[in-house]
């Protein structure tokens, strides 16, 4: 699957038990960032903190080799430049016990809960082609609701790793609309198939 939302056209494909020599290349020693291999939103704070690092880079070896893809990967030619985690909201344990990122009604929604650039190919406009082929592809896998939680931070410039759920202007690109807000500067957002 491609999409074309920017002058660099990515490819983007499951994470699969073939493709994790790639996700472990794109997410490098420090796991993306701090170790956190992207289990952030599957695991307790307890559990994730006590495995950070190498614990949740095995956790996330484990999970893709199950054969439930956890997200998609996205190359530029061959160069795995982005990463999104995208699946039912139910598989997000931390999701689930959120107060701020409730369920807003009890509709099945597939959630996209994070998304990773390539240092080299960050400020590309990539961010809302990666939100398009995640949303492409909880469709096709069956979803009808694919929602977000980008953050909304106005004028102000953020750094990278305090934004790890998109921001607001990646989501409206690829199509999505706010749902709710609940907190000044986070978003609910959905898109329907």
């Amino acid at each position: 699957m491609s999409s074309q939302n920017s002058q660099i056209d990515l490819t983007f494909y499951p994470v699969t038990a073939r493709r994790w020599k790639d996700f472990e290349s794109l997410f490098g020693k420090n796991g993306a960032c701090g170790g956190c291999w992207c289990m952030h939103w599957r695991l307790k704070q307890s559990e994730y903190d006590k495995h950070k690092g190498t614990g949740n880079k095995l956790a996330m070896k484990k999970l893709i080799k199950s054969g439930k893809p956890p997200g998609i990967i996205g190359y530029f030619e061959k160069e795995p430049v982005a990463w999104c985690c995208v699946g039912p909201r139910e598989d997000f344990s931390k999701l689930e016990r959120s107060r701020t990122l409730k369920p807003i009604d009890d509709k099945l929604v597939w959630s996209i809960l994070c998304l990773f650039v390539s240092k080299s190919f960050r400020n590309a406009g990539l961010s809302s082609q990666v939100v398009e082929a995640a949303a492409d592809y909880a469709f096709s896998k069956g979803a009808v609701i694919v929602e977000g939680y980008p953050y909304d931070t106005g004028k102000k410039k953020w750094a990278d790793p305090f934004v790890f759920t998109g921001l607001a202007s990646s989501f409206k690109k690829a199509g999505f609309k706010v749902v709710a807000r609940p907190s000044k500067s986070r978003l609910i957002v959905r898109r329907f198939e």
